[in-house]
Order: structure tokens, then C-alpha cells, then sequence
């Protein structure tokens, strides 16, 4: 199953690698509207959100959406001898990220003020392949499937993707956590854990 998953992971980054800038920045844009119409969305109070990087769906204007309407938002810095990842609170993702764990930007620990992982509503989660039934293949390091089992289970998970990285099933493993909701820019899909 490990060479179908890592096929099937570098065939769909391959085609989302492929996307120009104006494409993506518009696939982005269209995905982060959907965001906003998500049912329950105002009672929360704080989000950890992925900074994207490389042809991920872009978030820093969800990040500063949300920090503009006094929502709290978390970031993930990863400490890779403990493989594990800190949620950091970020006030001004320009002045908050620097480069961190594979040039991935990542919130300054001398700036942000960690944050109980308990008191995270939601995680708005990257990957590489996704599927409506709550299927999510990453990148192959777990640190999200750790986070969300061991951190924070009651947060809501949202992956955030494209529509041609949805496939019809991800081939899972028992440690793959699953989604609540998907986002893409064409649709939203609320899923039964």
C-alpha cells in the first residue's frame, strides 16, 4: 500500500505544481469564499491554520481575515527532534514568520505565545490527496494525524485542497486522521467522522 500511497501522492502533487500563480491565487480565492460560509463558523474563537507553501491553497489572507475579525489564529511550528508540532499564536503573519522546518514559514517563537491545543475550535489542515469521505494522505512526516489524535481531537478538521487533488478514495492507514469538512474552490463537503 506505501507505493501505491506514494504514487498516487506524487502524481496529484505533480498536477498541483503545475497550476500557474494566476490560476492558484484564483482557485485560492474561490476556496477561501466557501470557507467563510461554513455553518457553526461563528461561534469560533480561535483556528490553527497551515501557512501554505510551494502550490498548497493559499492562506495568508484567511489568516489575516480571521486575525481582522478578532478570531484567534494559531499556527504550526514544528520541532522535528520531537517530530511533533506546537500551535503558536500570530498576531501579523508578515512580521510573525520566518523560515522554519524545510524553509516552510512558520511563526517565531521569540514573537508568538503558544497555545493550549485544547482551546483550538478548528484546524484548517494541508495535503497532498484528498477524497469526500474524509480520506487524507499528507506528506508522509503524521505530524497532523499526531496533532489532531493526540493535541487537539475535538477540533474541527478542515482540509483545505484543490479540486483535482480530490480522488475517489485515499488509500488510508490506521494512524491517517480523518476529515469533518473539505473545501475546494468548487465546493464544500460536510462528512460524517
Amino acid at each position: 500500500m506505501k507505493e501505491d500511497r506514494e504514487a498516487l501522492r506524487q502524481k496529484i502533487l505533480g498536477a498541483r505544481d503545475g497550476l500557474s500563480d494566476k490560476v492558484r491565487q484564483a482557485k485560492s480565492i474561490s476556496a477561501m469564499q466557501n470557507f467563510w460560509t461554513l455553518q457553526g463558523m461563528q461561534q469560533w474563537s480561535t483556528l490553527f491554520i497551515y501557512v501554505n507553501f510551494r502550490s498548497e491553497v493559499e492562506t495568508l489572507e484567511l489568516i489575516k481575515k480571521c486575525i481582522n475579525r478578532d478570531i484567534r489564529v494559531a499556527v504550526p511550528l514544528v520541532e522535528a527532534s520531537a517530530v511533533r508540532m506546537i500551535p503558536l499564536l500570530i498576531k501579523d503573519p508578515v512580521q510573525d514568520l520566518v523560515p522554519g522546518y524545510y524553509n516552510i514559514p512558520e511563526p517565531d517563537p521569540k514573537k508568538s505565545l503558544r497555545l493550549e491545543p485544547g482551546e483550538i475550535d478548528a484546524a484548517v489542515i494541508p495535503g497532498s490527496v484528498f477524497d469526500i469521505h474524509g480520506g487524507r494522505l499528507g506528506y508522509g512526516g503524521g505530524y497532523y494525524d499526531r496533532f489532531l489524535l493526540n493535541d487537539a481531537p475535538q477540533a474541527k478538521r478542515i482540509g483545505l485542497a484543490f479540486e483535482l487533488q480530490v480522488v475517489d478514495n485515499v488509500p488510508l492507514e490506521s494512524h491517517d486522521q480523518p476529515l469533518d469538512i473539505l473545501i475546494t474552490e468548487e465546493r464544500i463537503v460536510n462528512i460524517t467522522r
